[in-house]
């Protein structure tokens, strides 16, 4: 299964004297991804999806093939629960909000690729969010939610967008009072959940509804499913210097991100002019953690600008061209930069309402 040669990827990565020095095999692959460690300054938090990759590496010479790093999203059922049926018709009800104006679908309309284009979302009584609202569609993929991290759960990310200041503004038991209030919601309740309308059902719903939400069929995905003229060549060269250039090492996984919390500003600083965002540092408040993020995944990238957790970029070739200075401390021609961005719109695939 795999064919890659690894010595190929040292050449690509070190230098074409480095493949032919004599030495242990796997001596040559540590130091290789030592190599990689290096040159992209990863901060890598143990991740076990970060890490099997590193000692899948080392231990099968293959960092090529891209079993190792990506998978493909599976299909599923589109034939909902009763509770993601729920889940399904509170995403879309204001009646989450506190005076009934705002609901999920409001910043993350399904036909939109789950975003509303906007840098910063517009919440209850016109408050403008604290950072770029992320897409809903695969979050379930995502090691945690939010760009800080501070949802461990789909549950968890209900919830805060419920009863945010600058979200919905709303308390869970006030959203409750209200479906208890409504003949129909009780009625859905009872069929999806033996103990009715609840706090932990209502979240659950939504959380159960969430996790339908996967794009399926990209041509990357077709092209990991076995089909390996679903790209074209110019898309597999973007594949190539995607990997290359070691964007791979965060973006990765079935999500192709979502794994880990990074810092923005690796080799040259963000910029932070405005409003200093302290990210995951205001979760955890250790120093180590101040503007790290996480990592974005990149499927239907091209579809949900603008980018970063401030909205600051408007065009996916500036994103990738900040990225590898920032992040990278790499340089990338126009020519680079263009295949790489033909690579990531192979990531988008079908949304449906």
């Amino acid at each position: 299964m795999l064919t890659a040669n690894f010595e190929s990827y040292i050449i690509i990565c070190i230098s074409p004297e480095f493949a032919k020095v004599s030495m242990d095999l796997k001596v040559k692959r540590f130091l290789a991804c030592f190599y990689i460690y290096i040159k992209t300054r990863l901060f890598i938090i143990a991740r076990p999806t970060i890490l099997s990759i590193i000692l899948g590496v080392i231990l099968t010479g293959n960092i090529n093939a891209e079993e190792n790093l990506f998978e493909a999203l599976p299909h599923t059922n589109r034939e909902l629960s009763k509770q993601a049926l729920l889940g399904k018709r509170l995403f879309h009800d204001p009646i989450l909000s506190k005076d009934n104006t705002l609901s999920c679908a409001t910043c993350h309309p399904l036909l939109n690729y789950g975003v509303d284009g906007l840098k910063k979302s517009i919440g209850f009584n016109k408050a403008k969010g604290k950072r770029n609202a992320p897409t809903v569609w695969n979050a379930r993929y995502n090691f945690a939610q939010f760009w800080d991290g501070r949802a461990g759960t789909l549950q968890e990310q209900a919830q805060f967008s419920i009863t945010s200041p600058r979200e919905m503004n709303e308390s869970l038991e006030s959203v409750v009072r209200k479906l208890k209030q409504d003949k129909s919601y009780n009625n859905q309740f009872k069929l999806a959940y033996s103990n009715g309308v609840t706090k932990e059902n209502l979240l659950d719903a939504i959380a159960e509804f969430e996790k339908t939400l996967i794009t399926v069929d990209s041509k990357f995905d077709l092209y990991l499913k076995g089909d390996k003229n679903a790209l074209s060549k110019d898309e597999k060269e973007g594949l190539m210097l995607f990997k290359a250039k070691g964007c791979v090492a965060c973006h990765n996984g079935i999500n192709v991100g979502g794994t880990l919390f990074q810092k923005i500003g690796v080799f040259k600083d963000f910029d932070t002019s405005g409003d200093v965002d302290y990210g995951r540092y205001e979760i955890t408040k250790k120093s180590f953690d101040r503007f790290s993020f996480k990592v974005p995944g990149l499927r239907n990238v091209e579809m949900t600008a603008p980018y970063f957790h401030d909205g600051s970029v408007a065009t996916l070739k500036e994103a990738v061209q900040m990225m590898v200075e920032l992040q990278l401390g790499r340089e990338v021609d126009e020519e680079e930069v263009n295949k790489i961005i033909l690579f990531l719109k192979t990531l988008t695939g079908k949304t449906y309402e």
